[in-house]
This record gives structure tokens, C-alpha cells and sequence, in this order.
């Protein structure tokens, strides 16, 4: 293997393992270095809020790939380490021991880091946040029957962690600034369904609260909002969204789109040097669905793009064009959704008895998007409603309305 023909991956998430192991599925068979800042080989994320949380799943069975993966392939995996600098005119990227590694294409997939709260307190010991493999087990000690949680944010990551922690017997408070969860993600009728099944698990919530601070001698021992309430605590998990890692693209000087704050890519997941990809929550990419660019924090499009850089950087020429899908598991209940439903101008609606499913219309009629809660078949109505979106199939309002026509019939549909 010829180092100097070397793929170097900087970040071991899900969009940097899988683009490695891509790689040698593509044939490419020169030297590929996946470099990781975490000690864990690399694991998948979700169940992190979820069954690690609640003591279902341990790090290790969150494995993305089975024991012996990476040595199978030849790649070179190199945890806990930094990468410091991109010398893009060296080809070569320098790590935070001073050694150096050279590149002919480089990925970056660093992802995003949770934002922090901004207030007197938010150091105090157990001040949390949910977003590696050590937080989760930091968190998972301190669950327990009687422990009082306040979670700052009412975004997906939140509500997923109040979940859990009602399921093991604590307290638990939401305390969010908007006027209901789930502002940014889902539509008001299915953020309304999950707010009560909180509520029926015993959740309290705090809309419209602004936190002042976290109180508490050495520690955190009360939540105080603006208007002058404090909610006694134990623990508080602060859940206020993730800001994408782009300081090493920044030094760089690679171009980063203003608007959605990631690193700028091209359709082929390009940055604006020609050797450099990104993938992942990091990067901000033009979608020619929705005929903007965004940038997506979601695991579908980590898994995705990976795939497709890796591709690319091997000579490929491939549009990254994936419909976007989401998905968040609370209590018995799915939330699931495809697209994006601020594309749409008209809303349909479709309920069954264990599911409510709203359709995003654009005008010509074609669907945008699809947002759906329950249990049974919501996740497998929204697929269907993911490839008609991919089809650019125009609906019938009536028939998506309707329940006894089966969505998947639409799919029959002449696409736009």
C-alpha cells in the first residue's frame, strides 16, 4: 500500500467508519487512516439516549461494525487522537502529538458538538450533556427511582432522554424556551401526541421559560428560570441542539456556508478544494429535491453520504440527492419523518387507530413531505411516502386522506 496514495477520514463517527470500510468496497486499495478523538472503536449514536440510558444495550454492543472489521479491511483506525491542522498545499493533516499524516483525498466527518447553555452555573457537577458514549454512561450512573432531572430543551434529544429516565423511576422536568416541543421538527399536531404521552408518563414542562441559573453549592441543586421559579434538580441534562464542527475546515480556509453554518459542499460532497470531501452532520450541501441548501443532523444522512463521498473520492461522479428521514423512538411510540415538511403549502391529514400521519403538499401536488406518530405501520407508511417523495409522484389530497387507500397503491402513480 502505497502511503502516499493514502484516504485520510478525520472523525470516527458513523459517517467517517462508514466511508472507510466504502472505501474498500469501491475496490480502492491504497492505505486508508480513519482517525477518531474518542477511545471507543466506533459506535452508533442513537441508542445512546435510549438503551444505553436504560441499561439495555452496553457501549460495545453499539458497535457499528463486528469486532475485526477494520483489520479485515486494512484500515488504519487511530483513537483518541486530534487532528490539529489541514495543510492543504502539504496534502497532509497534523495530529496533537505533532505527527503527521500525507493524503491524496481527505473526508472530514468531525459532526457536531452539543451547544452550551450560557448561564452562572452550567459547570456545576452534574451539568450534563448527551452526545458520546461516556457522557451516556456518565448519565446512565445517575439514574435511578426518585432522581429529579431537568432537561433543558424540548428537541428530540431531550424528550428521548425524559423517556428513559421516566422508564427507570425518575422526576423529570422539560423546561423549553418555545411554546411546545418539537418547534424546529415535527408540525404542531404530532408535537401535541408526544407532549401527552410525556404527560401520561408524568413529565412536567416549562414553556416559555428562559433558564437564569444553576444554583447549587459545588453542584446542581436548582433549575432558576427568569420568572423566578426553581425546580429542585439532581442532575441537569442540557439538550439546546448541536453546532457543526467546522474549526478545522475554518483554519483551513475551506468555504462554509453562512446560512446553515456547516462546511460547504458541492453536489458530489466536494468542498471548495477538490481533495477535501465532508460528509455528515458537518457538512451543508445543495439538495436538488428542495432546491436549497441544508445541512441535516440525522443518522440516515451520515450513513448516506458516506457512501457517496467515498465513492466520489475514488472517482465516482455521483449526486447526493437522498431524501431526508428521521427518526426518534419514545416510549411505545415511532416518530417518523420524510422530507421536509417547510416545503409544503398544504397539509393532509390521515389517522388510523395507532397512528396520525400528515402529508406536506407542494403546489403542483407533488409530496414534500411526510410526518408520522403511533405504533403499528407508521414507520412503513412513511417509507412508502419517502419514495413517492423520491418519484416525485403528484397525490390525490382525498386518497392520502383517506385510510382505506393503501398508500402503497399511489406509488403507481405517473411521476411528475
Amino acid at each position: 500500500m502505497m502511503h502516499e496514495d493514502a484516504i485520510v477520514i478525520v472523525g470516527a463517527g458513523l459517517a467517517g467508519a462508514r466511508a472507510s470500510v466504502e472505501l474498500r468496497e469501491a475496490g480502492y486499495a491504497n492505505r486508508i487512516v480513519l482517525i477518531g478523538g474518542e477511545a471507543h472503536a466506533p459506535y452508533d449514536r442513537p441508542p445512546l439516549s435510549k438503551a444505553v440510558l436504560a441499561g439495555q444495550k452496553t457501549i460495545g454492543e453499539c458497535a457499528l461494525f463486528a469486532e475485526g472489521v477494520f483489520a479485515q479491511h486494512a484500515i488504519d483506525v487511530q483513537l483518541d487522537r486530534r487532528v490539529v491542522e489541514i495543510d492543504r498545499s502539504a496534502h497532509r493533516v497534523v495530529l496533537d502529538d505533532g505527527s503527521t499524516v500525507s493524503y491524496r483525498k481527505l473526508l472530514i466527518a468531525t459532526g457536531a458538538e452539543p451547544r452550551q447553555l450560557a448561564v452562572n452555573g452550567a459547570l456545576k457537577a452534574g451539568v450534563m450533556t448527551l452526545r458520546t458514549a461516556d457522557d451516556a454512561r456518565s448519565l446512565a450512573a445517575r439514574l435511578s427511582p426518585g432522581q429529579r432531572l431537568a432537561i433543558v430543551g424540548g428537541g428530540f434529544i431531550g424528550l428521548e432522554v425524559a423517556a428513559s429516565a421516566c422508564g427507570m423511576g425518575c422526576d423529570v422536568t422539560v423546561i423549553e424556551e418555545g411554546q411546545r416541543v418539537l418547534m424546529r421538527a415535527v408540525p404542531p399536531a404530532i408535537a401535541a401526541r408526544i407532549e401527552a404521552r410525556h404527560r401520561a408518563a408524568g413529565v412536567r414542562f416549562r414553556f416559555a421559560a428562559q433558564v437564569a441559573e444553576i444554583a447549587g453549592r459545588g453542584a446542581a441543586r436548582e433549575v432558576c428560570l427568569a420568572d423566578g421559579e426553581r425546580i429542585p434538580c439532581d442532575t441537569v441534562v442540557i439538550g439546546i441542539g448541536a453546532a457543526p464542527r467546522t474549526a478545522l475546515a475554518c483554519a483551513a480556509g475551506l468555504e462554509i456556508a453562512h446560512d446553515t453554518k456547516g462546511i460547504a459542499v458541492d453536489e458530489r460532497l466536494a468542498t471548495s478544494d477538490p481533495d477535501i470531501f465532508a460528509a455528515g452532520d458537518v457538512t451543508s450541501f445543495p439538495h436538488p429535491l428542495y432546491g436549497a441548501r441544508i445541512r441535516l443532523e440525522c443518522w440516515k444522512n451520515a450513513e448516506d453520504q458516506a457512501r457517496v463521498a467515498a465513492r466520489n473520492m475514488t472517482g465516482a461522479e455521483i449526486r447526493y440527492q437522498a431524501v431526508p428521514w428521521f427518526w426518534s423512538d419514545q416510549y411505545e411510540l415511532s416518530i417518523q419523518i420524510a422530507g421536509l415538511p417547510q416545503f409544503g403549502v398544504e397539509q393532509v391529514v390521515r389517522e388510523t387507530a395507532d397512528a396520525l400521519l400528515l402529508f406536506h403538499l407542494r403546489a403542483d401536488g407533488a409530496l414534500a413531505a411526510a410526518s408520522g406518530v403511533g405504533t403499528g405501520a407508521v414507520g412503513r407508511d412513511v417509507r412508502i411516502a419517502q419514495m413517492l417523495i423520491e418519484r416525485g409522484v403528484r397525490v390525490d389530497a382525498g386518497d392520502l386522506a383517506d385510510p382505506s387507500v393503501r398508500l402503497k397503491s399511489l406509488l403507481a402513480a405517473v411521476p411528475a
